[in-house]
């Protein structure tokens, strides 16, 4: 059995790889897929975000363990989604008018892709029925509600209720159900962490009785993300959407300790100077490995895990090693991302290693704004 503990990063020949380089474990990868089944009790649940993995590969291993339900952030993710073959895709972003057209575009492009986005606003809600409606085809929505996020979505309740009503009766425009994004709840306990995420979801449960009284069917609810998604998975005709469990990072594994994903990508780098006692330079700026957190809090070093970071800039990260330390130029280190989404963005491709063997390239394709359309 896989776990997070001993040497399983180990390269062989990793000479054969410029640093820095992003660096991919498929059998872990595999592995992540079969733990959120083993979650989520199946498949029919799952929703995955694929902003995180933004690759074909990723894609298809979902895809050859059983899942066929999909949610991105991007058109161009959505795009890799079509060209993998998926069958329901959820944009989860409401459209202006110039992404409207290449949403439109892909609709067309990919007849055998099931795609819908959000929507939050009866402005929105008419731009979408009218051009689909000119474009003779018709979109599928789910309503956005803002559940504590404060980011996008509207209150559930009243208003939304008139916004769900009022969607139903346009042309052009198919009401899929409600969207539902609680990344606002991090709580490292998992009681405190339900106990808040089911407060946050009460009135989502409200609306979803009182459409239900007024005739229409129980609405389907898509929510949820890494530190929640497994309790709205006991939901009623509900979805629930992770995306990092397909890499994991450092930052979820210290803070969602009920969750046993593995690490599954990491980024390696190498000592480039010893600028001074105590003080190593190695290749990992900010535009290798993400820099959002505070500088204590973008990386671990697998195998050297007393290293900290003094200082980040585009192209070096100057790290302590403390006064007696070995390191000279040219050493490797082995380095996961406290975040791990952003990161793989900033790479064109992944070296995948099997059995400690350079087994090939992913291509990173959908960290692209687009790819065809």
């Amino acid at each position: 059995m896989m776990d997070n503990s001993g040497e399983w990063y180990r390269i062989k020949q990793p000479e054969k790889i410029d640093s820095p380089a992003l660096i991919l474990y498929p059998e872990r990868i595999k592995e992540n897929i079969n733990t959120l089944k083993r979650m989520v009790n199946g498949t029919e649940k799952i929703r995955p975000h694929v902003k995180t993995s933004k690759s074909k590969e990723a894609v298809m291993l979902m895809m050859e363990a059983g899942i066929k339900k999909f949610k991105c952030a991007t058109i161009a993710e959505a795009e890799m989604l079509a060209i993998c073959g998926a069958p329901d895709v959820l944009l989860a972003y409401q459209l202006n008018s110039t992404k409207l057209l290449r949403f439109v575009s892909l609709i067309q492009y990919y007849p055998k892709t099931s795609f819908s986005c959000l929507v939050d606003n009866i402005q929105s809600a008419k731009l979408i029925s009218s051009t689909a409606a000119t474009s003779g085809i018709v979109i599928s929505v789910f309503i956005d509600l803002n559940i504590g996020m404060n980011r996008t979505g509207i209150s559930p309740g009243n208003k939304a209720i008139d916004l769900y009503e009022t969607i139903v009766k346009l042309p052009g425009i198919k009401l899929a159900g409600l969207h539902a994004y609680d990344g606002h709840i991090h709580e490292m306990d998992l009681i405190k962490r339900t106990e808040l995420c089911n407060k946050d979801f009460t009135a989502v449960e409200e609306m979803r009785k009182v459409l239900k009284t007024k005739g229409y069917p129980m609405p389907l609810v898509v929510a949820g993300g890494s530190p929640t998604f497994s309790i709205h998975a006991q939901r009623e005709n509900s979805e629930c959407s992770p995306g990092t469990f397909i890499f994991w990072d450092k930052g979820y594994h210290d803070a969602l300790p009920e969750q046993h994903f593995l690490f599954a990508a990491l980024v390696i780098s190498r000592v480039i100077s010893i600028p001074a006692e105590g003080a190593i330079c190695i290749d990992l700026g900010h535009k290798s490995i993400a820099s959002e957190n505070e500088l204590q809090h973008r990386v671990f070093f697998l195998n050297a895990p007393h290293l900290k970071p003094i200082s980040h800039s585009e192209e070096h990260m100057v790290v302590d090693a403390g006064k007696d330390h070995s390191f000279k130029v040219g050493d490797l280190l082995y380095v996961l991302p406290i975040h791990i989404c952003p990161t793989v963005a900033l790479y064109s491709h992944a070296v995948c290693i099997e059995s400690g063997k350079i087994a090939g390239n992913w291509q990173i394709i959908a960290r692209d704004r687009q790819i065809i359309h």
